[in-house]
């Protein structure tokens, strides 16, 4: 794995945070570890892949930082519970989560099961896509034709070419693109979107590389 791999993970119990610290370090993976909900929720930034997180947290429920968490971001979450419940684990699924695990577990099967979601949401520009990016002109182009984007515009469409298929909140979005505070609002991002596809359609009319997610956000779709 990549050392840009970087996981938030939210733990009370010293013992698992240092057993799971110590084996995603093996994998070259960078951990910010969090004993509380709260803490983790502060700690949660763009740069966060992927987030591992006890149900069972001192001083709130886990199921309760998830759906915060779903308020603010679709970065993959995989559960730890100590009790191996049905309930338990449709709830979850229901909340977000994108995978969970039952206590006592193999740090083995975690890294594997770690690696299953960030292979999915961490794949390539295939051969067949469409977009190819020159990263030294930081140029895109889109079936052999340039992309002539702004700067936002740009850094916004290269985001999502590196997660195809997932979708990015406009809060996401602004605190992976935006340096300048004062056009750090939701229309801007609204605005960079339509534009993107805009510039896409002048190319091919009848193709909309862009996928809208009404009340979550934004991304470049899997299949184009």
């Amino acid at each position: 794995m990549s050392s840009q791999v970087h996981v938030l993970l939210i733990e009370d119990e010293p013992g698992i945070r240092e057993v799971i610290g110590i084996a995603l370090q093996k994998e070259e993976i960078l951990v910010t570890p969090c004993e509380t909900g709260r803490e983790g929720i502060q700690s949660l930034t763009p740069q966060i892949q992927l987030v591992i997180l006890d149900i069972g947290l001192p001083d709130t429920n886990g199921f309760d930082v998830l759906k915060e968490i779903r308020t603010k971001s679709s970065v993959p979450v995989i559960l730890l519970t100590a009790r191996e419940e049905e309930i338990d684990k449709v709830l979850g699924l229901e909340l977000g989560a994108d995978d969970y695990i039952v206590k006592p577990f193999s740090p083995r099967e975690l890294v594997a099961r770690i690696r299953a979601i960030l292979r999915r949401i961490q794949k390539p520009i295939a051969n067949d896509s469409p977009f190819r990016i020159d990263l030294e002109r930081k140029v895109i182009h889109y079936f052999g034709a340039q992309l002539f984007l702004s700067p936002y515009e740009y850094k916004t469409l290269s985001l999502f070419l590196k997660y195809p298929g997932r979708i990015f909140t406009r809060e996401e979005i602004m605190d992976s693109v935006w340096t300048e505070p004062e056009d750090s609002f939701d229309r801007a991002v609204d605005t960079v979107i339509k534009n993107i596809r805009a510039r896409c359609k002048e190319i091919k009319a009848e193709k909309d590389p862009i996928e809208t997610r009404r009340g979550l956000g934004y991304g470049v779709k899997q299949e184009i």
